[in-house]
């Protein structure tokens, strides 16, 4: 649904929804951990969004054009394409996705062999897998599942390790916030790169503190400075991430797929990042215990190389529709070399295009 000049402002809108979230599920959990089985209360107050999202989202919710054109249901699409346009001059639009409807007919029962087989579509298959890949590998997961361990394990007490988790979670929703209003202004390949340079430094920092100090932090002997110097460090990399990594690893597979790509390819994009957010949620504890300080050097290391993929491969996809996503491999000094030259990309779609992406 989203116009191209503002479609990453409001894909983030999904992110920082969940930061919200994540920063209210910290609130109540710090503030229900003073009873007796407060867990218990922590955890039944997840009925209340559920039934929002029942009772509200699944009425108020449209559906979109481009699933009412799926389904033949034309006249409907235009209504729909009207009213969240807010302009009756629509048709231009409505073609386009008209057009690039057939074509996702055409290769729907080829879907996920032209993604994983024809060279074209290398570099989709490319992002969609190794930035949710990436993401997990930052080490974000480490600080959302396990910051009031971490805390206590350095220093902080039971209540305030609690509330350093808040205070991360706060500055999730304020860095999302920041993400949000700079990425249709200066891009994805801006706020990819200074989030990684942000967080490489970060964690190296507190590997360094850590290597320094190991062994002495303790509740009693770790001072308020030490504390709070870890806990801006901390908070730094929580921002850097929530500015980049994080809504981005969402954003650009999403917005790099053709249409008829791109449920396959976010069906990629999300079993990637489930399947990795559960294994470093396993093996985190146990990579605390062995590698001690080290698993900050470990994870600024994927960072180092997450942050060097992306300044090699990924081309700034600001401002660009959709529909015209392949001017942008075309153009690309690596990924040129996958893409079909003008006759062969016309023949494989079943209908023309033009070299610039439009249709002729």
């Amino acid at each position: 649904m989203a116009p191209t000049n503002i479609r990453g402002a409001l894909n983030i809108c999904f992110q920082l929804m969940m930061t919200i979230g994540i920063l209210v599920a910290n609130l109540i959990t710090y503030f229900t951990a003073k009873y007796d089985n407060g867990w218990r209360i922590s955890l039944g107050i997840e009925a209340v969004p559920a039934i929002i999202m029942l009772f509200l989202g699944s009425f108020l919710l449209e559906d979109t054009p481009n699933s009412l054109i799926e389904r033949d249901k034309y006249e409907q699409a235009k209504a729909t394409l009207k009213k969240i346009r807010g302009t009756s001059n629509i048709n231009e639009e409505f073609q386009h996705l008209v057009d690039a409807n057939d074509a996702a007919k055409k290769a729907k029962h080829q879907r996920w062999t032209n993604l994983v087989i024809k060279p074209m579509y290398r570099p989709q298959l490319t992002f969609c897998s190794f930035i949710p890949f990436f993401q997990q590998l930052t080490g974000i997961n480490v600080v959302v599942f396990y910051s009031p361990i971490l805390f206590k394990t350095v220093g902080f007490g039971d209540d305030a390790s609690l509330m350093a988790a808040v205070i991360c979670g706060g500055v999730n929703v304020v860095a999302t916030l920041v993400s949000l209003i700079c990425v249709d202004k200066y891009g994805r390949r801006f706020l990819f790169l200074q989030g990684g340079v942000q967080m490489f430094i970060c964690q190296i920092v507190l590997g360094v503190t850590f290597a320094l100090n190991f062994g002495s932090m303790s509740e009693d002997k770790m001072t308020t400075s030490e504390a709070n110097f870890i806990l801006f460090f901390v908070c730094a990399y929580v921002a850097a991430f929530a500015w980049s990594w994080g809504p981005l690893g969402w954003l650009v597979p999403s917005e790099i797929c053709s249409f008829e790509l791109r449920s396959t390819g976010q069906g990629i994009n999300v079993a990637v990042n489930m399947l990795f957010t559960f294994a470093i949620a396993q093996v985190f504890l146990t990579m605390l215990c062995n590698l001690k300080f080290g698993i900050f050097f470990l994870f600024a290391g994927f960072v180092l190389i997450m942050t060097i993929f992306i300044a090699l491969l990924l081309p700034e996809t600001k401002n660009v529709p959709i529909e015209n996503m392949s001017k942008v491999w075309r153009e690309h000094w690596f990924w040129n070399r996958f893409i079909l030259d003008d006759n062969d990309f016309i023949s494989d779609y079943g209908h023309e295009w033009s070299l610039n992406g439009d249709r002729s």
